[in-house]
């Protein structure tokens, strides 16, 4: 699916997050969906504070790529209060694929157990600058 993504198709809203790295500056790049949930955008880290994770919270801006387009996005990281919803609707439209990272949570889960685990899936709202 990343080769696909990288050649300009999309599925599900799949992009090729590229972020600078903290240290280096050096792109750095890694499949994500981007989820639209109420008529905005969001990342969420399935497999949670990875380095991309780290990447951007310190940089605050990427690019989202699709073939050859890229568009550059600013990123405003959740709360842990505010992820509930956002957790609920990446999970029920991405269970089949992220699913086993969730700790056998699913999309039915009771706000409480989502926001139980919200702290270990950092989710960003991106925004066009």
């Amino acid at each position: 699916m990343v080769a696909l993504t990288k050649a300009g198709l999309s599925f599900w809203g799949s992009r090729v997050l590229a972020v600078r790295g903290r240290k280096s500056g050096e792109w750095r790049t890694t499949p994500v969906n981007v989820l639209t949930h109420e008529g905005t955008r969001y990342l969420v880290a399935p497999r949670g504070h990875t380095q991309w994770v780290r990447n951007l919270r310190a940089i605050g801006t990427g690019e989202l790529r699709l073939g050859r387009r890229a568009e550059t996005f600013s990123a405003t990281e959740l709360a842990d209060s505010e992820k509930p919803d956002v957790l609920r609707a990446y999970l029920t439209r991405w269970k089949f694929e992220v699913g086993a990272f969730f700790q056998g949570v699913g999309p039915d889960a009771p706000d409480a157990e989502l926001l139980r685990i919200a702290p270990g899936y950092p989710v960003f709202r991106i925004t066009s600058p």
